[in-house]
């Protein structure tokens, strides 16, 4: 069988496990992303590890799943972002900081301080506090528009205090490095953090006046679905610009393009588009591929121990962090608790950040597998611990 056929092969299965997942999922009680989720560990090499059977025999498929998968969580994160308004993440701008700040802070002290208990030397102990600081928010998003709390007080927060954290985290990560290669001298701490600031203003600008116009003219012209097309985009370039010109994650990108794109005319058509492509192929691979990327096998031992730790001070680090955050800055108790249980999936932010240290020699294999772990459960505690959360937050209204 041809590698294409192979390729066809294999996003069939995965988009109608994914479906099947998430039915099951949402039969028992949970989101449909905890089902989606788990049937990527069970295709994966945890369990079957479908994709490494003799059936499939292209070394590229995986590949060309992680590649479809990115382009998922871009457009999950660009649809969370024209569910909100830049006005509404102002409102929160107070809560989003603190809670965005603290959530990196406490992570990042505790990371440090478990992973030294486990003798790990000062340099993989920073590094490794700063992937637990990470945030990814793509799998609250998706839970949150499941529930239909998203424009609730917490959904707004949550998703700028995500803000916060993906440029504290960027920072740090890129002040890191670059102290270790010997290039962090002041100008470049200076430099990074300016680029940011000059990406945000830049893109904002340009987009507040020139997307949602050209979005309504290509409305008008007659081609054919000229406004997704236009729509689908402008968002990829968002997602590039962010990281190749902004130093930040593309996702973070993909969701200033949506906070844009939602004061166009045609919003409602622009969500009924885009949803429509990206719940019905792309988000389901991007779930799934959390699992296929994992081996749960490999959490044996010594390094069983270390994982569990890891999971246990990602959840609360995260929760406390957090949730302290947000209460200093007016939100209740139970919002508080939502709010840090919502930004405790590290998914693929923490994947990413785990990349940079081994590309540049800063943890070894051994620790990446332990990341992986921590990735895994805390991808797949989020979406129970909000369902659980807001039924008990509905429970006492």
């Amino acid at each position: 069988m041809t590698p294409f056929f192979q390729f066809l092969i294999a996003i069939i299965i995965i988009i109608a496990c994914a479906k099947i997942g998430g039915y099951v999922s949402l039969k028992l009680g949970f989101p449909s992303v905890l089902g989606e989720l788990t049937v990527g560990i069970l295709l994966g090499p945890s369990v079957f590890d479908l994709f490494h059977s003799p059936l499939f025999s292209d070394e590229h498929l995986l590949e060309g799943i992680a590649h479809l998968a990115e382009l998922g969580v871009i457009m999950l994160m660009f649809i969370a972002g024209l569910d909100l308004h830049l006005t509404d993440l102002a409102k929160s701008f107070k809560v989003s900081a603190l809670a965005g700040t603290l959530g990196v802070l406490l992570p990042l002290t505790m990371g440090y301080g478990f992973t030294r208990a486990f003798s790990f030397d000062e340099q993989a102990a920073i590094f490794t506090g700063l992937i637990l600081a990470a945030t990814s928010v793509s799998i609250s998003a998706q839970t949150l528009m499941e529930m239909k709390v998203l424009r609730s007080r917490v959904g707004i927060s949550l998703l700028g205090a995500a803000v916060f954290d993906d440029v504290l985290v960027v920072l740090g990560l890129s002040i890191f490095v670059a102290l270790v290669i010997g290039a962090g001298t002041t100008w470049n701490v200076v430099w990074i953090f300016l680029r940011m600031l000059i990406f945000v203003g830049i893109a904002t600008s340009i987009g507040w006046v020139f997307l949602p116009k050209v979005s309504q003219k290509v409305d008008d012209l007659p081609i054919s679905q000229g406004l997704l097309a236009f729509v689908l985009i402008g968002t990829l370039f968002y997602a590039w610009a962010a990281e190749v010109l902004g130093g930040m994650a593309a996702i973070t990108g993909a969701f200033l393009a949506g906070l844009l794109f939602a004061r166009s005319p045609s919003k409602d058509r622009i969500e009924a588009g885009m949803s429509s492509l990206a719940f019905s192929i792309f988000v389901p691979i991007f779930f799934v591929n959390v699992g296929l990327v994992a081996n749960i096998r490999l959490l044996t031992g010594d390094n069983l121990w270390l994982v569990l730790g890891m999971i246990l001070v990602a959840i609360i680090s995260k929760v406390l962090g957090s949730g302290i955050g947000a209460r200093l800055a007016g939100l209740t108790n139970l919002e508080s608790l939502q709010l840090g249980a919502g930004m405790t999936s590290r998914g693929e932010v923490g994947l990413i950040v785990a990349n940079v240290g081994i590309v540049e020699g800063l943890i070894g294999p051994d620790i990446f597998a332990t990341v992986v772990g921590v990735v895994i459960a805390t991808t797949l505690l989020t979406p129970a611990m909000l369902r659980i959360l807001f039924t008990r937050s509905k429970a006492t209204d």
